[in-house]
């Protein structure tokens, strides 16, 4: 099906802190694009030194709204508990940076984008990407905001892939390193949520083989991607007192396949809102992204070697509900950076919000990254 030259979903509500560079700009698949736009916020002032500029990195469904409000959902942004006046990471104190992802919905360049040899959307013309590519479109981005060298990277789930790999990708750039809920690589496991999700995105009528008009999105076939998905941003523990198996606005069983248990009136809800504000071809090209992500595998599967020419310092936190990105693997990137003479500090945490719990109310982990980034100020 021949595509459309609509507006992206960036380009209709009209999100204009951005940057356009021009190209060719290399991704890791061979490919190149002829431009590259990255929309992004800042919060702060850069020191005459420049030593005082933090990166943060956001994780699949993010964005680059960390600490101000959501210009098409309204809501906060999305890491206020670390981001803002009187948090570990302070405008008062630091230069702030965020960018919406390569790939992404929100004014960087994606797949709702137009193609400027062509006039229409990408769509799935759009080229495969990776973690790498998304760092290296921020380091495009720190050029043109004149950021040589930043104090910290910091990021949870795949903002923390991100920041992890940016040690590996641009070390003489990084002097520190905040992961949160996050791996070295996508496990098996989570390959196959992901796969779920696409899955559901593509058996959508309204997918048309990703050439759709934007006012007429797979909206149900996202909302079921973002259903499984949310499940395992949860815990078992978290999900049983939340809501158990109450029933939702009914006093016994309806004998129907209508949402009557609250959880699932809760899953349909994240689906729905999901939808309004977010790509379904951007959720393919993210996801497929992570799932590439290993940082071991051009070492030989040797993880430490990749951090060998980092002289950054690292502080990894993990939490014991998180299923998705479990300790064992914070402890697997501990035992690399250790082999590869890294200063590195680890803290696990106890919380039964399983991998969301680094975006909720945290004072445990806000003191961690608090003393990290002061102590090496």
């Amino acid at each position: 099906m021949a595509s459309v030259a609509t507006a992206s979903l960036d380009q209709r509500f009209g999100l204009d802190r951005r940057v356009s560079l021009a190209g060719p700009f290399a991704l890791a698949s061979g490919q190149s694009l002829a431009r590259l736009d990255i929309g992004y916020e800042t919060y702060g002032s850069l020191a005459p030194d420049g030593g005082n500029a933090i990166l943060v990195c956001h994780a699949l469904t993010g964005d680059q709204y960390v600490a101000s409000d959501h210009p098409l959902t309204g809501k906060p942004g999305w890491w206020t508990r670390l981001v803002g006046p009187g948090r570990p990471i302070d405008p008062e104190r630091h230069f702030i940076i965020c960018s919406n992802v390569l790939g992404g919905c929100m004014g960087t360049t994606g797949p709702s984008s137009i193609d400027p040899a062509t006039g229409d959307r990408y769509a799935m013309r759009f080229p495969v990407i990776t973690i790498r590519d998304m760092v290296n479109a921020q380091a495009a981005l720190l050029d043109h905001l004149g950021v040589g060298v930043l104090q910290a990277v910091v990021g949870g789930s795949m903002g923390g892939m991100q920041a992890l790999d940016w040690a590996v990708a641009h070390p003489a750039r990084v002097r520190s390193v905040v992961g949160i809920a996050t791996a070295a690589r996508h496990s098996a496991q989570n390959i196959a949520f992901h796969e779920v999700g696409r899955q559901a995105i593509m058996a959508d009528p309204m997918w048309r083989a990703g050439d759709y008009a934007p006012d007429a999105p797979p909206a149900a076939g996202l909302a079921v991607a973002r259903m499984a998905a949310h499940i395992t941003y949860l815990s078992e523990e978290g999900l049983t007192a939340k809501f158990g198996r109450r029933l939702q606005d009914r006093a016994g069983l309806g004998f129907s396949f209508d949402a009557e248990f609250q959880v699932e009136s809760y899953l349909r809800h994240q689906g729905l809102s999901f939808t309004q504000r977010f790509d379904a071809n951007s959720y393919l090209y993210i996801t497929r992204a992570l799932d590439y992500f290993d940082l071991a595998a051009a070492h030989d599967g040797q993880l430490a070697r990749a951090f060998a020419g980092s002289r950054a310092r690292f502080a990894l936190v993990s939490f014991t509900s998180d299923w998705l990105y479990p300790t064992s693997q914070a402890r697997r990137l501990v035992r690399a950076l250790n082999a590869a003479g890294a200063a590195v500090s680890f803290c696990e945490l106890e919380s039964p919000f399983g991998h969301d719990a680094f975006l909720l109310e945290a004072p445990e982990m806000n003191r961690v990254v608090d003393g990290f980034l002061r102590a090496g100020a």
